[in-house]
């Protein structure tokens, strides 16, 4: 968000403030709603960490100044009317007092939410691969490079068809989630992502290819 933005933003008509939805950068969940003034929004651009206007303090507030849980800044968009601001953000720990991970508690409100997932697995595969914690078998998989988790992934293949032909749904899905997973290890190992599948499909879908 650049400074001629931030001038187009239309803080009077509420009074000085702007509704803030905060949203997970990466799984899509709808974290919280608070608000913020042309402080709060300038301070959250410079601290690069989700900074409001508390409207019972009448002063600014970051959040999880107090906690620790505070909110990564990644992005910040206006809606049609410049009235109402799309934060993205990643939180560290639970967003809400309460203890859950959201202030609409913890459960994925939709079907996104729930397959963002994956973009969460991709970062927990990419974490394992960088830090390789003993034990961790994604470490240990891809130390033994594209060739062998190709063949998982064949392996793999096999497992869910065999299990659709002759196994319950449950072992179908099991399988399927071996399947994915080690998709995604080797999607990382040849440095792609996921989002390039997906856009693969889109452009499928949409006739550009």
């Amino acid at each position: 968000m650049t400074d001629d933005d931030l001038r187009n933003l239309d803080f009077a008509k509420a009074g000085g403030l702007l509704p803030a939805i905060v949203q997970h950068a990466d799984s899509g969940a709808v974290l919280m709603l608070g608000y913020m003034n042309a402080d709060a929004l300038r301070e959250t651009l410079a601290r690069r960490r989700v900074v409001f206007f508390s409207r019972s303090r009448q002063a600014l507030w970051e959040k999880g100044e107090t906690s620790g849980h505070t909110l990564d800044f990644v992005s910040a968009r206006a809606d049609c009317d410049r009235d109402t601001l799309l934060v993205t953000a990643r939180p560290r720990g639970p967003v809400c007092h309460a203890g859950t991970a959201t202030c609409f508690g913890d459960d994925p409100a939709t079907k996104a939410e729930t397959l963002a997932f994956l973009s969460q697995l991709e970062s927990v595969i990419e974490q394992r691969i960088g830090e390789r914690p003993d034990g961790s078998y994604t470490a240990r998989l891809y130390a033994q490079g594209p060739k062998r988790i190709a063949q998982k992934v064949g392996e793999e293949g096999l497992e869910v068809a065999l299990a659709a032909a002759a196994e319950t749904d449950d072992k179908v899905v099991a399988e399927s989630a071996d399947l994915l997973f080690h998709l995604l290890v080797l999607l990382r190992s040849r440095g792609l992502a996921l989002e390039q599948v997906v856009g693969e499909l889109a452009a499928r879908h949409s006739g550009t290819k």
